[in-house]
């Protein structure tokens, strides 16, 4: 995590980029922002509620590939943002190709919400429709940004520069709760491509990431391999996991979310690691 001597440098060196996107979103007239709860997204509603006021309106898509605390979540940073909110349902689950999980799954999911959003968008005469896709998340693989493309979705902390880093450390600067929050990804992403996106798939890794977290754990997935759970955890808690009592507690929690086994992973969390598997040459599925 940042230290706060790493923030000040973080804020002092990427201060113009601040300003470069306070500009860019004081130059739409209105604008609505795809807001999932997560880091990227609630500082891009933190700035446009700081330059917008009541023309910027926050849109979170709720589905079953969104876990329910997560839900809770993204309204209660709304509030404290001072946002105007809107939750709306998502139904990407009913695009079978979407359903068949293949490694371009993020772009169906990605075409939902922002038909979802560009419809409210033009319903309540808004200028534009922000994500939070920022300067790192080009260096791996995101499908879902090119709906945004097609969509004509702004990226506006890209557009500046702003790095993961960058975004947490002036978070922490302004306030916002989620500046040290995990990162976030639909609970889809912990099937392996190919294996189909259901719903009973989705509660299921939805009550296991909750059983986990409920053992005060914070950085982790649970990857669903049919009757294998695969519990990626970060370097610190990888480390914790070697107790015997909690070893137990998490096999027992596990396996009563319907799983026979459960596996550790050695290797620590990182976000991106299911798309290793896309350049060490394995057959992957691929929907047009």
């Amino acid at each position: 995590m940042l230290s706060d001597e790493g923030i000040d440098a973080l804020c002092a060196s990427s201060a113009p980029k601040l300003e470069q996107l306070k500009a860019t979103i004081a130059a739409l007239p209105s604008a609505v922002v795809a807001f999932s709860g997560g880091v990227d997204s609630a500082f891009v509603l933190k700035v446009a509620v700081d330059v917008l006021g009541e023309r910027a309106l926050a849109v979170t898509a709720i589905s079953a590939s969104v876990a329910p605390d997560e839900a809770q979540a993204a309204k209660t940073i709304a509030a404290e943002l001072g946002a105007r909110h809107l939750l709306v349902d998502s139904q990407e689950l009913a695009d079978p190709r979407y359903a068949a999980n293949p490694t371009n799954r993020c772009y169906f999911c990605k075409t939902e919400l922002y038909t979802r959003c560009e419809a409210i968008r033009a319903e309540q005469g808004l200028a534009a429709v922000l994500d939070g896709f920022n300067a790192d998340d080009k260096k791996d693989h995101r499908p879902g940004h090119q709906a945004a493309r097609e969509h004509a979705v702004r990226s506006p902390l890209a557009e500046a520069g702003l790095t993961k880093d960058e975004i947490r450390a002036w978070s922490k600067r302004l306030g916002l709760s989620t500046w040290d929050k995990p990162q976030l990804a639909c609970l889809a992403s912990r099937l392996p491509y190919g294996t189909p996106v259901t719903s009973e798939r989705l509660t299921q890794i939805g009550r296991a990431e909750a059983a986990v977290k409920a053992l005060g754990l914070r950085i982790f997935r649970v990857r669903h391999h049919g009757d294998v759970a695969r519990l990626e955890l970060g370097a610190e808690e990888l480390q914790r996991a070697l107790d015997p009592a909690l070893r137990a507690r998490l096999d027992q929690a596990l396996k009563a979310c319907g799983y026979r086994f459960v596996a550790v992973d050695l290797e620590p969390f990182r976000s991106g690691r299911l798309n290793d598997a896309l350049t060490q040459g394995f057959s992957l599925p691929v929907v047009a």
